[in-house]
């Protein structure tokens, strides 16, 4: 077992090592930190390579700069091919029991578990620790499956755990790492690239490319297909292109099932509903209801897809006409999501509001697009917006050299300052 352990020293923070932090992101971890010292189980979901790992180490490093031993940190990741010999909940055990007799930690163990659906049975473990009142562990998990992490979660440890989703970086976070300024022009870059964090360490669109091509595939088969033993892989990649270039329109299941059928492609509506539904649980594409703002209610049917990163779209398949007003709707339902909103797509009537986003007291409508070039366009975005019955917030969110004073108290709103609002 002395080859497993150093495995374990090459990753963790004893004796003065510290491995590779990232680009620090305050408005993840700050959050996620405001849990530490309890025992609810710290759970952290999102698409692969959306920096989970990074924001798991930046926590361990605060813990260390707050006073802890870092010797009292066990941390592991399970996308390493170092801890292949970890495959199933006893495996995790063993190390762990190793790492108590070697490191001999005194007090609290703050445990951290890095891509965790990748050990069998890792939900016995968990659960174990996480109620172990001779021994005390803080846990934090990550993972890039939503499906076996709520369904494992929600069956053993009800009301014990607490999850935060982790998409790829803000604007706020691109200016950050790019030294740009917070301005029109930066946030059109960061519109037409990605912010996937690997992305800002490649030198030129060539290995960008690839890389996105790399996750993709990845996701699509490590994720999803071995998974799910998808009988048709060629079939699932084409419902994933056709989201990424039709996102930010309406559609619906039967929609797609019959554009493929026109393409000579035979397909039922239950495996298109299943891909999707695979890809959503993988976290690269997210669905967005109709909700009927009189009736208060979803409607079911027609809705709207966005894909977690617009690298998908950007380098993978540029050829496709998509204009970037459909870009900047994508980046608002990401930022929505990012600042903890339950977004909807708005129907009234014969008109269509972008977005219904509430969280918890909190309900704005809002609408996108790329300029309010003449009164028609201010016309088309603000009127949806004033036929709505009440006094929630409403706003229109553009990419206008100007901001706009308010209408009929309709704000707008600049894109590149929408989360100081948010």
């Amino acid at each position: 077992m002395e080859e497993n352990f150093a495995a374990l020293e090459r990753y963790n923070f004893w004796d003065g090592n510290v491995p590779e932090m990232g680009f620090y992101r305050e408005t993840n971890t700050d959050k996620i930190f405001d849990y530490t010292g309890s025992k609810l189980i710290k759970v952290l979901v999102g698409q692969r390579r959306a920096g989970k790992s990074y924001i798991l180490r930046q926590i361990a490093n605060k813990l260390i700069e707050d006073g802890i031993n870092p010797r009292n940190l066990f941390y592991i990741n399970k996308e390493f091919t170092d801890f292949d010999f970890v495959s199933t909940y006893k495996d995790l055990e063993m190390l762990l029991k190793l790492y108590r007799e070697k490191m001999k930690p005194e007090g609290k163990v703050w445990l951290f578990i890095d891509e965790v659906q990748n050990i069998t049975g890792w939900e016995h473990f968990v659960n174990s620790y996480a109620q172990d009142f001779v021994d005390s562990f803080e846990i934090f998990l990550s993972g890039s499956n939503s499906k076996m992490l709520s369904n494992d979660l929600a069956t053993l440890l009800s009301g014990r755990y607490v999850k935060f989703e982790v998409l790829p970086f803000s604007f706020t976070e691109y200016v950050g790492i790019t030294r740009k300024d917070l301005s029109k022009q930066s946030y059109i870059d960061y519109m037409e690239s990605g912010a996937l964090p690997e992305l800002f360490v490649l030198p030129n669109d060539e290995t960008k490319r690839n890389y996105i091509s790399s996750i993709k595939d990845t996701v699509l088969l490590r994720d999803i297909i071995q998974r799910h033993s998808i009988k048709d892989p060629k079939l699932l990649e084409d419902v994933f292109v056709y989201l990424v270039n039709n996102a930010s329109n309406l559609v619906s299941i039967a929609n797609i099932v019959n554009y493929f059928k026109s393409k000579g492609r035979s397909t039922t509506y239950d495996t298109v509903a299943n891909y999707i539904g695979y890809m959503e649980e993988a976290f690269v594409v997210h669905k967005a209801q109709r909700y009927d703002i009189r009736g208060k209610e979803t409607i079911s049917g027609i809705c709207k897809y966005y894909i977690n990163d617009l690298s998908f779209k950007n380098y993978l398949y540029p050829g496709f006409g998509y204009e970037l007003g459909y870009k900047l709707e994508n980046l608002v339902y990401l930022d929505l999501r990012r600042s903890g909103y339950d977004v909807y797509v708005g129907a009234l009537r014969d008109k269509e509001v972008d977005f219904v986003a509430k969280k918890g007291e909190r309900l704005i409508y809002l609408q996108c697009t790329y300029v309010l070039v003449d009164e028609q366009a201010i016309r088309r975005e603000y009127t949806p917006l004033e036929a709505i019955p009440d006094n929630y917030e409403k706003m229109v969110i553009s990419l206008d050299d100007v901001s706009f004073p308010s209408n009929n108290g309709i704000r707008h709103i600049q894109a590149w300052k929408l989360l100081d609002v948010l």
